[in-house]
């Protein structure tokens, strides 16, 4: 369940009759609990309470408490042993007239009526496994106000199914939009009388809703009409009432939907909302689904947090300014040029979606600018701070209205808190006519024309602020240009899941350059028309991204087009989970890069460590990679750049089936044990060997072909690859037929000790599972191999030094790291080991295989479960890390930030002493 349905479910739970005895399991259920678990509980299977109660392990302990007994009941909930023991996290007690509950973690409480409950409903969200941010928890109203406006939404396009089809659905979006004007309106004070638009259309509407559209656009009407026009406009008297906002919002068709009684209800339940607890940025986020049938389903989930969206705009340019604004101190001139300063600056994010990087970055340098008119003793100063100066693009009609919207509340919102109600009515209708949001394609659009970074000119304006964006004639800025900063979270689709149309805009983005379009994220096109903006500016921009766009082959082919010689790597946030309100922490592994033009300054690389801690660092340089270090591009070599045991992927049979074999097939073929033993081998692919799977081949040698075939069975077999291979399409197979007892590829002789590692490596394991095999073992192209090479090797590939190198430059498949030999293996820098370091190693990788050992028959992926890895093997491997990292630096490494520190800086003083770069490509 999304935090929206659980809204619902909540509210209908508080408005249905209070029943004692269900209670517990039905407020279980609208948290998303399966019916299996409410009935384990029911039958006391689950239920450990201990008073009478519900207690669900790791989550609730509930109890119904006696009238007027609800305090009472909940501090012997919170004394209750059994709520230690099972670690409940909640408690909660009510009577079905008041209820009370408690986070035992943080100490947070409430206490309401219970009808009102609902209006805490955040506060529970971490039931369902969902995490929120203290903006939600401490103001559920957005969630609730976009749960009611979807089923409107979803009733209208019920009884008004044109209204969803293509041609009209703009002129659906459009109506919402207004609503949502209305709604906000009414409640502070800008239609100057409280609930207006809700009690109008309450008493003027018939019952059976009839005419609840003929209303609605009466009142659109009169809203569109200027008070000079009126007395020729025939408007009915109750709709005169409402004031002139402008034709920006409510020009063009004013018609409306039909209503059924049904949503006439969910209208007249929404206008009861208190919409003066709006916060534009969270609910702008969350109402963009509505209008989105493929995202309706993760309704609520698209909230940016505040924090997050900061981690963004402060060290772009935020940070500088409260530098500033410290500096100057109370010198009045010098926060004078600083305010005019703030008028100057624009913002520009090409992928706004529903505005909420815009409307942080207005309401901050709103609160700059206030801070200095206090300095000032200019207390209550008109702001000047445009709205014109916040420019964005965005693909959906929906959400660029809805963007343009919260821009405009938030203007409202931030001339009502710093110049006061009156002063915040006088200058908000009518509405400016100005459209700061394109709807459009990014990637497809003029950057420069749409932001000029200098200027008043350019821009977009139309005299209806929703209609389609192109078409319009351009609007002026209110100031001359000053700084410009691009910002903003572009959409993330790897190459794989991209459509021919986002392949096709990547192909325009990319034409000209050296870079492999076809191989990069799609939010590498707002990377590369972000850097030639900055390149023909003196802009900056920060991005936040998929962390592949940092890692792997693409950091080579798209970076030097996106830095070029001209810009460089500001700041930058390594890793870190992008949450939002979906379930179970839902949330994708993202970066933060800022870009701007070089100016030989510190840079700040911020580096989230495991437990989620952040450090700050200054460093002189931030590389591609998102590690401190001149800029460097790791490129796939044939030779190892150390040293180090050649590594190939494993042999590939082309076989169609026919050479592999089962257990079950060796035992029912009877094959006499010499012919076995001489022929049949057991071979490893990465699932044989993580799973601990049995799985054999035949492997016959040239010399051996004759006396083989004289088994039935094998010159069966050897018969079917045959026929395989010549029906195949490919000509290369077709050649392999004559030879049917040879794999289609070979990478050892079959008699060498073997070195074994997935070719695609878990992101959950902590370390690569790299093992030995004994001589005779083969492998599949599944897995890469050393053969026969010095235990050692392993040691280097089982470290946390090789795998953070692995997760940088080789990037990943999906979440899993791709392991590469050419990129990986080759390009690792290793020291020069003396004969003690290679017997430490030694050591170390026998250690780690004997503790291995002390646990047959556990599998590879039973040992190597981070949850439940075995003490002795955590301890194996941990002193395999200390004594290679003592060979690096002569003590442990404090983070994989300062290992990959150290191994930037070693791989460059390695390859420019080869001085020689591979001439032919490289094959994994």
């Amino acid at each position: 369940m999304n935090a929206v349905e659980i809204e619902q479910a909540i509210t209908s739970l508080a408005n249905a009759a209070f029943d004692r005895e269900n209670f517990p399991y039905d407020f279980l259920a609208a948290f998303g609990n399966k019916d299996i678990t409410l009935k384990r509980l029911r039958a006391g299977v689950s239920n450990k309470s201990d008073l009478g109660g519900v207690l669900q392990t790791n989550n609730i302990h509930i109890a119904v408490a006696p009238l007027g007994a609800v305090t009472t009941t909940l501090t012997a909930l919170r004394a209750s042993p059994a709520t230690t023991r099972y670690k409940a996290k909640f408690i909660l007690a009510t009577d079905g007239e008041t209820l009370e509950a408690e986070e035992l973690d943080s100490g947070d409480t409430i206490a309401c009526t219970y009808p009102d409950f609902p209006d805490h409903f955040g506060f529970f969200l971490p039931l369902a496994g969902i995490s929120i941010v203290r903006q939600i928890r401490d103001n559920a109203f957005d969630i609730r106000a976009t749960s009611r406006l979807n089923r409107l939404y979803i009733e209208l396009l019920k009884d008004n199914p044109d209204w969803g089809n293509a041609e009209r659905r703009p002129e659906m979006n459009h109506f919402m939009a207004r609503l949502i004007f209305c709604f906000f309106a009414e409640d502070t004070d800008i239609f100057r009388r409280s609930g207006l638009f809700t009690a109008t259309v309450e008493q003027m509407s018939a019952r059976d809703a009839s005419n609840t559209h003929a209303v609605i656009s009466e009142i659109f009407r009169a809203m569109n009409t200027a008070i000079d026009q009126r007395s020729q406009a025939s408007l009915p008297r109750w709709a005169d009432i409402f004031p002139y906002v402008n034709g920006g919002l409510f020009s063009g068709s004013v018609a409306v939907p039909c209503f059924s009684r049904i949503a006439r209800s969910y209208l007249l339940h929404i206008g009861q909302l208190d919409w003066t607890q709006i916060n534009p940025d969270i609910f702008g986020s969350m109402i963009q689904a509505v209008a989105d049938d493929e995202e309706r389903g993760a309704l609520g989930m698209h909230y940016t947090s505040v924090p997050n969206i900061l981690k963004v705009l402060n060290p772009l340019f935020l940070d500088d300014l409260r530098e500033k604004l410290e500096e100057a101190g109370d010198n009045k001139l010098k926060l004078l040029n600083l305010r005019k300063r703030l008028a100057r600056i624009r913002v520009f994010d090409p992928a706004c979606g529903s505005g909420n990087f815009l409307v942080i970055a207005y309401k901050q340098l709103r609160e700059i600018e206030h801070a200095i008119n206090e300095r000032r003793d200019e207390k209550g100063q008109k702001s000047d701070i445009p709205l014109t100066n916040f420019r964005g693009i965005e693909l959906r009609g929906f959400s660029a209205e809805i963007a343009r919207l919260a821009l405009i509340i938030a203007e409202y919102q931030c001339n009502v808190r710093y110049l006061g109600q009156r002063e915040a009515l006088a200058v908000f209708l009518p509405l400016s006519q100005d459209n700061w949001i394109t709807c459009g394609n990014a990637l497809r659009l003029d950057w420069l024309s749409l932001c000029p970074p200098t200027g008043t000119r350019s821009k977009q304006a139309t005299d209806d602020l929703f209609a389609p964006s192109l078409e319009h004639t351009p609007i002026d800025f209110e100031n001359e240009g000053g700084e410009t900063y691009i910002c903003g979270n572009p959409p993330y689709k790897g190459s794989q899941s991209q459509d021919n149309e986002q392949k096709a805009d990547l192909e325009a983005v990319f034409k000209g350059t050296h870079t492999n379009w076809k191989g990069v994220d799609y939010v590498g096109g707002w990377f590369l028309k972000a850097a030639r903006y900055c390149q023909r500016t003196t802009a900056s921009f920060a991005f936040v991204s998929t962390n592949s766009i940092c890692q792997g082959k693409a950091v080579a082919s798209l970076w030097p087009s996106i830095l070029g010689t001209d810009l460089e790597i500001c700041f930058a946030y390594t890793s870190f989970k992008w949450t939002n309100l979906a379930s179970y922490n839902a949330g994708v592994t993202v970066v933060i890069v800022g870009v701007a033009p070089k100016n030989g300054l510190k840079k700040r690389l911020f580096v989230t460590a495991f437990d989620n801690s952040l450090e700050t660092r200054e460093v002189n340089y931030i590389n591609a990679y998102l590690v401190s270090g001149p800029e460097i591009y790791v490129e796939p070599r044939n030779d190892n750049l150390s040293g180090l045991s050649s590594m190939a992927f494993g042999n590939m049979a082309i076989d169609g089936g026919f050479l592999s074999l089962t257990r079950e097939e060796i035992e029912a073929a009877n094959i006499p044990k010499d012919i076995s033993a001489r022929y049949i081998r057991k071979i490893y692919g990465a699932a044989e060997y993580i799973r601990g799977l049995n799985r054999y081949c035949l492997w016959v040698s040239d010399p051996d072909v004759e006396f083989a075939t004289e088994n039935q069975m094998l010159r069966n077999r050897l018969a079917q690859v045959q026929k395989f291979r010549r029906e195949s399409k490919r000509p290369a197979t077709r050649e392999l037929a004559d030879q049917p007892h040879r794999f289609g590829w070979t990478a050892q002789t079959g008699d060498e000790v073997i070195t074994i590692l997935p070719r695609i490596l878990s992101e959950r394991r902590e370390y690569i599972t790299v093992g030995q095999e004994p001589a005779g073992t083969l492998t599949t192209d599944q897995a890469y191999a050393l053969y026969n090479a010095p235990l050692w090797n392993m040691a280097i590939i089982a470290s946390r030094l090789h795998l953070v190198w692995i997760a940088t430059v080789c990037g990943k498949l999906k979440t899993d790291f791709r392991y590469s030999n050419t990129l990986g293996w080759n390009t690792f820098p290793v020291p020069t080991l003396t004969e003690k370091n290679k017997a430490d190693l030694i050591r170390c990788a026998e250690d780690i295989l004997l503790a291995r050992e002390a646990h047959f028959p556990a599998t590879i992926a039973d040992l190597y479960n981070p949850d439940t890895m075995p003490d002795n093997l955590r301890t194996a491997h941990d002193h395999n890390d200390e004594v290679l990292e003592r060979i690096y630096i002569g003590r442990r490494f404090k983070n994989d930030t300062e290992r990959l520190e150290k191994l930037f800086d070693l791989y460059t003083k390695m390859a420019v002493k080869q001085n020689k770069k591979t001439t032919s490509p490289a094959v994994d």
